[in-house]
């Protein structure tokens, strides 16, 4: 049983200066056992949430172990090995029932870690008394453990296995239960802002501490972000990105002194942040730790305080350094995350169409999110442009992969169909040429594996109809809008074809699109779940976009890609477009990055609903979101924003885009509305619907308010 059997070593004093891992033999040991013999399959076919698993377990100078799968297998660290003694090597990889084959059956032992398997609840024993292998007398003697154990999750939130860290002693036994959990939620952070977010949460609970930081480096310089004991954070404080403070490369603060030097410090008592205080918070610090973050593309440290003198003591420096062992970890694993992500996301989006046509009776609004964990491109696209004849072209595909190559392919077929669309915008003679394109790459590419479905479609406003073809994609869907009745949404029955490259030959539907029905194309990363059935999925969908509160694109796109629950590993693409009973009104303004914006904004907002004669109650509640929505763009993207604005006989969409958002928005459900995180609890309670959308660069957070009848 994990932490339960084996030799117990002769405790030693820590040392905190010492490396923090288990030994580079130890590690390349572990790595280099034939792991695609067991269930966990050979190193590079990994979940990612599963190797970030491992990378914490073998830079972790306690003993910890991973029990993975059905059958718990075991892959530990040194420390671990040297707790079970003889039964190392021959225990990793192995089951663990049979490792422990006798004290598997112990209620404290195979009953405590496959209940955590099968509930996911975390589980600390205090003072376990359990017999061990100690080769003294010829006898076992019994030991006091503590053990804890806490599940852990693969990149869907499935949990594949148990994470457990193990101590012959119990003085510090929440800390170690806190260092299990800890190491098990930064195995689920993937930028920055995620691990800063855990990290600070993490210490000032743990280490019951007045004050924590964290540094980072960022090209010449540092950037810097802190919790003190007593701030009041609300659920939406939490999901905001933290608020970073810029440092000069030469700054004082011990953070970025540590993280220069690389070398640990620790303050008993004095006056640390004497000449770097920020506030009354600061200069209050009489004891403080600083440990380096060890990481090879990444410089940083980590920092506790205490606001009376605090002698610290050898467990306590070594858990320290155990955490900064595995915030380094994280911050290295996100900083490789956020720039490949970047990349992929920018050469991803840079194939989209920046602007969506601009239509007096047609609104248009796309979304698009990458599936997986977003660190790649993939193949999904969408587009809209007006044709000659002035009908309207819109068009939803997807080329399969998740890689450059599906990128670059996804950019071919897109041009090409829009090339061929400009000369014969018939949708079936389009997607005969795109078949035929799609198999020329793939005897170019020597590859007969090219997987592309597409719908394309011909929207004429004045003929109130629209035409289809469709090769092997999804069926689309509208929302019609009866003048007596309530919406409903239906499938269109395009005649069914093979993907593109086999030689299909795509039929054409026209249907009726009168003022009111909404127009829905999707990809299949929208309806699909795996371990269910495809038609709940489609059912699921319908159902969402029947009760919507509107037909508005922008909205029906968000309900959409939330439309089906659980997590999906492939790309989701939507694409809307709503035939307008009347055309719209529009309005925008370019908003600088400075402090009397907000002000502005709220200014030219009302004058502008005004002379619209928008009800007042509208007119208040738009101006307060958008103020408060322009006010967090400017806040967190450090750049200028864009607010514009669309006023519809049924209501009024308002939209705020930025272009260098660090962090993504997360729809935030609160009852308790502070003065940093208000903006995202006042959406939710003066809007009818909102969300945020992915842009090339930056992101759009946007809200919609039905207008009153009358």
């Amino acid at each position: 049983m994990p932490g339960t059997v084996g030799r117990v070593p002769t405790p030693s004093a820590p040392n905190p200066g010492a490396s923090a891992g288990p030994g580079a033999t130890g590690a390349a040991t572990v790595l280099a056992h034939p792991w695609a013999d067991t269930p966990l399959g050979p190193p590079d076919g990994w979940d990612p949430a599963v190797r970030a698993v491992v990378d914490l377990v073998l830079a972790s100078p306690v003993p910890m172990a991973l029990l993975y799968g059905e059958d718990l297998v075991l892959l530990y660290n040194d420390g671990y090995a040297e707790l079970i003694g003889d039964r190392h090597p021959a225990a990793l990889g192995q089951p663990a029932a049979e490792v422990f084959a006798d004290l598997w059956h112990d209620p404290a032992a195979g009953q405590v870690v496959t209940r955590v398997y099968r509930r996911g609840e975390p589980y600390l024993e205090r003072e376990a008394v359990l017999p061990v292998d100690r080769h003294q007398g010829g006898h076992a003697e019994p030991a006091v453990f503590t053990r804890g154990y806490s599940p852990v999750r693969d990149s869907t939130g499935q949990i594949i296995g148990v994470l457990t860290v193990a101590a012959q002693t119990t003085q510090v036994t929440q800390q170690l239960q806190s260092l299990s959990d800890f190491a098990a939620a930064l195995s689920g952070t993937l930028t920055l802002d995620d691990v800063a977010r855990v990290t600070l949460r993490y210490c000032l609970h743990s280490f019951d501490a007045d004050r924590v930081s964290f540094v980072v480096d960022e090209g010449s310089a540092w950037r810097m972000v802190r919790r003190v004991r007593g701030e009041l954070l609300d659920e939406a404080d939490e999901r905001l990105p933290p608020l970073w403070r810029r440092l000069p490369a030469d700054s004082a603060v011990p953070n970025a002194v540590t993280a220069r030097s690389g070398v640990s410090s620790f303050v008993g008592d004095g006056q640390p942040l004497r000449d770097s205080a920020a506030d009354r918070h600061d200069e209050k610090i009489r004891a403080i730790a600083s440990l380096p973050l060890r990481s090879t593309v990444i410089r940083g440290a980590l920092t506790v305080g205490y606001q009376a003198a605090h002698p610290w003591s050898p467990a306590e420096r070594a858990l320290l350094a155990a955490s900064a062992e595995l915030v380094g970890q994280a911050a290295e694993r996100a900083r490789r995350f956020e720039t490949q992500h970047g990349t992929a996301q920018l050469l991803q989006r840079s194939m989209l169409p920046e602007q969506l046509p601009d239509l007096p009776r047609l609104r248009i609004a796309a979304r698009y999110d990458p599936g997986v964990d977003g660190n790649a491109a993939g193949g999904d696209f969408y587009d809209a442009f007006v044709l000659p004849t002035g009908a309207l072209g819109v068009v939803l595909g997807d080329v399969a992969g998740h890689d450059v190559q599906a990128a670059a392919r996804m950019g071919q077929v897109r041009a090409a169909l829009r090339a061929l669309a400009l000369s014969d915008p018939r949708p079936d003679a389009v997607l005969g040429g795109l078949d035929r394109l799609v198999a020329s790459l793939g005897t170019e590419g020597g590859t007969h594996e090219l997987f592309v479905t597409v719908v394309f479609g011909v929207i004429e406003a004045d003929r109130e109809r629209v035409t289809l073809a469709s090769a092997g994609h999804p069926a689309p869907l509208i929302r019609r809008c009866p003048a007596e009745g309530d919406p409903v949404a239906e499938y269109v029955e395009v005649p069914p074809a093979p993907p593109l490259g086999l030689g299909g030959r795509p039929r054409t539907v026209t249907v009726p699109f009168r003022p009111g029905d909404t127009l829905l194309l999707f990809s299949d990363g929208v309806v699909e779940r795996r371990w269910q059935d495809l038609t709940a999925g489609l059912t699921g969908l319908s159902a969402a976009v029947t009760a919507a509160s509107s037909g508005d694109p922008r909205a029906l796109c968000a309900v959409a890609t939330a439309a089906v629950p659980g997590a999906t590993e492939d790309d989701v693409a939507v694409l809307a477009v709503e035939h307008a009973v009347k055309p719209s009104r529009s309005a925008r303004m370019e908003v600088p990055a400075e402090p009397t914006a907000p002000s502005r904004v709220r200014h030219w907002l009302t004058a502008q609903l005004t002379d619209w004669q928008v009800p007042e109650a509208v007119v208040g509640a738009a101006v307060l979101c958008t103020s408060e929505l322009t006010t967090n763009a400017l806040l967190h993207a450090g750049t200028a924003a864009r607010v514009e604005i669309d006023l519809s006989p049924e209501r009024l969409l308002v939209s705020v885009a930025d272009s260098g958002t660090r962090g993504q928005v997360t729809r935030a459900q609160t009852d308790t509305l502070s003065s940093r995180g208000r903006g995202l609890g006042l959406i939710e309670e003066l809007s009818d619907a909102w969300g945020t959308d992915p842009t090339v660069r930056g992101s759009t957070v946007w809200f919609e308010i039905l207008i009153p009848p009358g």
